[in-house]
């Protein structure tokens, strides 16, 4: 099932307070990049980050979740209504990430 539009530009308003949000999308899905690092995405109208010892912290009762068939387990935001936690999340994984090859 792909993800529907309408819940991308929803996730993107709740993220526009922080600079460089962007999108890709692919297959249906949206990958989500901060600041040039990818972060996280977008599958079957679900937000999945990548598990960084900050976002299990922060969210330590949250599922694990497979973006598709094949794929890595993500964490799964229960609240991305809540724009506070969400920027929280992004500012501290990003931290965490790899930079881009």
């Amino acid at each position: 099932m792909a993800s529907s539009k309408e819940f991308l530009d929803f996730v993107l308003e709740q993220l526009s307070a922080l600079p460089d949000i962007r999108y890709r999308a692919m297959m249906g899905e949206y990958i989500i990049y901060y600041r040039d690092k990818i972060i996280g995405g977008i599958y079957d109208n679900r937000l999945l980050l990548k598990p960084t010892a900050s976002a299990l912290k922060i969210l330590p009762d949250a599922k694990m979740e497979l973006p598709y068939n094949g794929g890595k387990p993500m964490l799964m935001v229960p609240d991305p209504e809540n724009t506070e936690l969400l920027i929280h999340l992004f500012n501290s994984i990003y931290h965490e990430l790899p930079t881009k090859k």
